[in-house]
């Protein structure tokens, strides 16, 4: 999809729609239709391309998302940033600028799928096409409400209705109704949406993407029999299957394959200063160096296990820097913690370092550990699935699979990919660990012991910005007021 989503697309679709800062400031959706746009299906193409481009920018993922994983246990914020440090330690309010940016885009987000699924409908243009446009739409709004529901837990929901309406400032919905409505969004994506889009549509979204989300979505929520269900379309499915070797999901010339569900589709030269890449790779190699892996990471790694060498950089590394050669890793060339996380770094033929390598939002490999976790907490054996993640990656199978197996696998599978700290909240409320106690530990001296309170940690405060804007309409979460 790197050749679909356009400069040329994006700025038509900006003359009839606004970037706003915050959702009370939308453009009335009785203006966005005119002679001037939705005319044909490139139109709708541009508009629907047009939904994914916020979230690569520096608020939606490029960095402020990670920056809520800095939370965990496997990463140092390694940023000069004050509004970093206070989330990293608990000590963020409603004033931190990441809480209130990644608000604002992901409603921006919310905003374009709105206009596609009003106005794609009346276009006249090739059926397939509209329906993988309006797919699209439903899955990128499930996916961004999805993400509000696990920063904020209630949030409000805006519909096609509410931006025909202007109807914009509107109070929070409950955690369980904005969870039904991701579940109803990827729901209808899942039935318009191909199996796989190749080619030129390489990086669209499909259904396994939905039926991914959906699998996550049940875990989260303990409907077991659902995520099995759900999962199943994913782990018998070949389409869907595990990349051979577990570098090729985070190389430039495999990005795109069978594993990757969903991934952020980043191009060098469009999205510069704006990728993950250039906020994780060592300022070194040319990028800023923030959210380091600390040591309690690369020692959570079983020995022998090439995840380690792929994910994480330890000093005496070497990494093939293309025209400047290979170059050795050394621990002086990180802001703090001496590692780095290696699967976000790739190179140019010229040396430099790329920005083009895609973000991963969910891979087939996070969907095979929810279902043998599912299975194992409904009390049927997981080993099948939890195996297939472990023998890609060459190490002994489990037999009678646990939970400890379960975070194990998890935290070493997906590190540094955005999973960690929901991950442990989630196994919290479900009392299989007591994050508390977790958290406060000492893990040296770039992770110090750190005071989570409960329940309020388990969601960021609104933006205060957007409270004072809604004049008392949207309420704070608790705990927060």
């Amino acid at each position: 999809m790197k050749t679909y989503i356009t400069l040329v697309g994006l700025l038509v679709f900006l003359t009839v729609t606004s970037c706003q800062e915050n959702l009370l400031e939308s453009t009335p959706y009785g203006q966005v239709a005119s002679n001037n746009f939705w005319r044909n299906g490139d139109d709708v193409v541009a508009a629907t391309n047009a939904i994914y481009a916020p979230l690569l920018n520096e608020d939606g993922y490029a960095h402020t998302e990670y920056t809520f994983d800095n939370c965990s246990d496997d990463m140092n914020r390694a940023g000069d940033h004050p509004d970093e440090t206070s989330l990293e330690l608990f000590t963020f309010d409603a004033t931190n600028s990441h809480i209130g940016a990644t608000w604002s885009t992901k409603y921006e987000v919310i905003s374009r799928a709105n206009t596609v699924l009003i106005n794609a409908p009346k276009v006249t243009m090739d059926e397939t096409v509209r329906k993988r446009s309006l797919g699209e739409a439903y899955f990128l709004r499930g996916f961004v409400y999805w993400r509000l529901s696990l920063i904020y837990g209630e949030v409000p929901i805006l519909l096609e209705a509410d931006a025909q309406a202007n109807n914009f400032n509107k109070a929070k919905s409950s955690l369980a109704e904005v969870q039904a409505q991701a579940e109803s969004d990827w729901l209808k994506a899942a039935d318009l949406l191909d199996e796989f889009y190749g080619g030129d549509n390489a990086g669209r979204v499909n259904k396994g993407s939905a039926y991914g989300f959906l699998t996550k979505l049940y875990v989260y929520q303990g409907k077991w029999d659902k995520a099995i269900e759900m999962g199943t379309k994913i782990t018998t499915n070949p389409t869907y299957k595990l990349a051979s070797s577990y570098d090729q999901n985070f190389q430039l010339t495999s990005e795109n394959g069978s594993e990757a569900l969903f991934s952020l589709q980043y191009k060098q030269g469009w999205t510069t200063d704006n990728s993950p890449a250039y906020y994780h790779t060592v300022g070194a190699w040319g990028g800023w160096g923030f959210h380091e892996p600390i040591e309690d990471l690369v020692s959570e790694f079983e020995p022998n296990d090439p995840r380690r060498a792929y994910s994480v950089l330890v000093e005496g590394d070497t990494v093939d820097r293309k025209a400047n050669g290979k170059t050795a890793f050394t621990a002086n060339m990180t802001r703090i913690t001496g590692h780095a996380f290696r699967k976000y770094t790739n190179f140019s033929e010229s040396g430099d370092m790329d920005q083009g390598l895609n973000a991963p939002q969910l891979r087939s490999a996070d969907v095979y550990l929810l279902v043998s976790e599912a299975k194992i907490r409904s009390g049927k054996n997981g080993d099948v699935e939890l195996n297939v993640v472990r023998t890609r990656a060459k190490l002994a199978p489990k037999t009678n699979a646990t939970m400890a197996d379960i975070m194990h696998e998890r935290r070493v599978e997906l590190a540094g990919e955005n999973e960690r700290h929901q991950d442990l909240m989630r196994w919290d409320k479900a009392g299989l660990i007591d994050i508390v106690a977790h958290y406060k530990k000492d893990r040296g001296p770039f992770k110090p012991g750190r005071t989570f309170i409960k329940p309020k940690h388990y969601y960021f405060p609104l933006p205060q910005r957007e409270i004072d804007l809604s004049n008392g309409v949207l309420k704070q979460n608790p705990n927060y007021q």
